[in-house]
């Protein structure tokens, strides 16, 4: 991967997360099952925990309420922004934000003794050096958790098709046969999988979207003639006159072995 390439989509991406900043935090479907997150990351009162592409905040705060202290970046300054308002709103002390890349993220190796990320690696051009990254500033024995969509093998270039019109810095979900690769290659042990569905309405998805102009309809299209089908694997149906839908999300945590060092620590924080 070039830098040049990688410059260019990291712009696409603050491109679209800037004006999704605030809808994003809106949609109520993106507060569901945190709970499952939090319990299969086994964060508990004397964890320094580190959530990366935090987005507006929402995971990194409910993790706060248990967590001895929270770190989360973002490569998108207005979500940092909603962070911080949603922090202060909270009333919560024990967070600090950062605008910075998950490919090289600016934090000392063995810093954190949970590292999570929800929602990004369908963003990444290449997820394998950001599970890298996760992994290095993770402290020996602690948990490395990564909640995104996962797909049969059969319907996960459908589902790539629909969402790069929807939002065009989605480079790829996987399939569960990627993802289950990626995990065993990484070297963590004692891995888990969750699963749950987050529910939306395909209206209020693409008001909080940003699609290229006229591609909205082709969505609409794209799902109308899902209904019934389902080549998306997003369980599509209407409800009254409005096609509702979910997304299919796993959840993958695991251990980071006491012998599986990192590379040289060369990204230290700022």
């Amino acid at each position: 991967m070039t830098t040049q390439k990688q410059k260019e989509h990291d712009a696409k991406v603050v491109h679209q997360f800037t004006r999704q900043a605030i809808p994003f935090t809106e949609l109520p479907g993106h507060m569901d099952s945190i709970q499952m997150l939090i319990e299969m990351s086994k964060v508990a009162g004397n964890d320094l925990v580190l959530d990366v592409a935090c987005g507006p905040g929402l995971l990194a705060c409910e993790l706060a309420r248990v967590a001895q202290y929270v770190t989360g970046i973002d490569l998108t300054e207005e979500m940092i922004e909603q962070a911080k308002k949603r922090q202060k709103e909270l009333g919560l002390t024990n967070l600090s934000w950062d605008t910075g890349t998950a490919s090289r993220l600016p934090y000392s190796s063995n810093s954190f003794s949970v590292v999570v990320t929800r929602y990004s690696f369908h963003h990444l051009l290449d997820p394998k050096p950001v599970l890298s990254e996760m992994i290095r500033v993770c402290k020996p024995d602690g948990i490395v958790l990564i909640a995104d969509a996962a797909l049969p093998a059969n319907k996960v270039d459908a589902y790539n098709r629909m969402e790069k019109l929807r939002d065009p810095s989605h480079t790829q979900a996987l399939s569960y046969d990627a993802w289950n690769q990626l995990m065993r290659e990484s070297g963590l042990r004692d891995l888990q999988r969750g699963n749950y569905k987050v529910e939306m309405a395909l209206e209020k998805q693409l008001k909080a979207s940003f699609p290229n102009p006229g591609d909205d309809e082709k969505i609409r299209d794209i799902f109308r003639g899902d209904i019934g089908v389902n080549a998306l694997g997003m369980d599509a149906y209407l409800l009254g006159n409005e096609i509702h839908f979910s997304y299919p999300i796993s959840i993958y945590a695991g251990k980071k072995q006491a012998e599986q060092d990192t590379s040289p620590d060369i990204h230290h924080r700022k």
